[in-house]
């Protein structure tokens, strides 16, 4: 089968997602001095006229290499990311240990931040499970931009989607201290507009939950032991989530 071209620049090297007026794929910039792989979404019919007004506001994304109509389609050119899906690293039963956790944490929260200003079709997509990066080698969290079509999205709707992935880096997991729930709880409880509410939130609460970890770290083992099993046990009798009163 011969080579699939775009502008006689882009050689596709793989097919990653195709449905209606849409289509992303993997392709290497021959005109790149490195020969990097990036990603092509194209778009066409309706979609040309629905994503041209976002795209055109893009130029401050530093993923965001390149935008043209080639043969009555719109393609967009970011640059390709690699890591593990969000998922498939961090799941019920995982073992990270919880500066891993924060750290992680603290990434996405500024990435999410950084995005704020994107057009909200775009940040969305980005902040989907498939496209949230774990690179475990280097420690850092990635943002894939396969931005597939998605309706009704509005900054209200980035701030639940990085709400979601942040809950999934914090889990709820025997060792948790009361503070972390705490933020989980509120997280579930509170409609917050933006990711910029959303932030702000977790900048208010972060440092606690550090000092919580590092108040156990320096306890005895019976006594981690005890303060741990306490804590998760009154999080469990009240349901895991919801109105109650903490004490220490």
């Amino acid at each position: 089968m011969d080579a699939f071209w775009v502008r006689e620049r882009y050689k596709v090297v793989r097919v990653i997602q195709v449905q209606e007026h849409y289509a992303c794929v993997q392709a290497v910039d021959i005109l790149d001095r490195e020969v990097r792989s990036c990603l092509l979404n194209i778009y066409e019919g309706p979609l040309l006229k629905e994503q041209l007004p976002g795209f055109d506001q893009l130029r401050g994304c530093p993923a965001f290499l390149d935008m043209f109509l080639e043969r009555g389609s719109l393609v967009t050119v970011f640059e390709d990311r690699e890591g593990s899906r969000i998922d498939q690293v961090f799941y019920l039963g995982d073992k990270h240990p919880w500066r891993t956790r924060l750290d992680y944490a603290g990434q996405l929260m500024d990435q999410a931040l950084n995005m704020a200003d994107l057009p909200a079709p775009v940040s969305c997509a980005a902040m989907l499970s498939d496209n949230v990066l774990v690179e475990e080698k280097s420690g850092r969290l990635r943002f894939r931009f396969q931005v597939v079509p998605l309706e009704g999205m509005c900054p209200r709707e980035l701030a639940y989607l990085t709400g979601d992935q942040l809950r999934k880096l914090l889990r709820p997991r025997f060792g948790s201290p009361r503070e972390e729930l705490e933020l989980l709880e509120e997280l579930e409880r509170r409609d917050l507009p933006n990711v910029v509410a959303l932030y702000a939130l977790w900048r208010e609460r972060r440092d606690g939950i550090q000092a919580a970890y590092e108040d156990l770290e320096g306890r005895t083992f019976l006594g981690r032991f005890f303060r741990q099993a306490w804590t998760y046990l009154k999080w469990r009798w009240s349901g895991g989530r919801g109105n109650r009163t903490w004490k220490n």
